[in-house]
């Protein structure tokens, strides 16, 4: 299994008033993990919706260990696993580059829908780089 990387600096805009990271953004530093992690295995979001398929996300989770801070260097660690032909999961760390802490861990599930929203079998070529 590949597991991507993608690197994040704590913005100030991503803190809270004690200069912790507000706990949505990690949300949004998983979908730059994920876009990332596809855009590393030639199937890039572009590529999935010129396909006629939509990957909404249908369960999100997330557990937070430590927190991250203004200006830290994040490195957001990605991995994917197919779940069913029509569903995927990606799995998430987030660690602290200066000391290799784990801020936050979690995973997202998506299932694989045609343009009117029914469920829709991913791609052979697809199914075996998630297996």
């Amino acid at each position: 299994m590949s597991v991507g990387q993608a690197s994040i600096r704590v913005r100030y805009a991503d803190t809270d008033q004690m200069g912790v990271v507000y706990y949505s953004n990690y949300f949004v530093w998983f979908e730059i993990g994920r876009t990332e992690w596809l855009r590393e295995t030639a199937w890039s979001y572009l590529k999935i919706e010129t396909a006629g398929i939509v990957l909404p996300v249908i369960e999100a989770f997330c557990k937070y260990h430590k927190p991250a801070r203004y200006d830290e260097k994040l490195t957001v660690h990605t991995s994917a696993n197919l779940i069913s032909p029509a569903r995927l999961r990606f799995d998430y760390k987030i660690m602290r580059n200066s000391d290799d802490v784990v801020t936050a861990a979690g995973h997202t599930v998506h299932a694989a829908l045609d343009s009117s929203g029914k469920p829709r079998r991913l791609p052979s070529h697809i199914q075996r780089i998630l297996s």
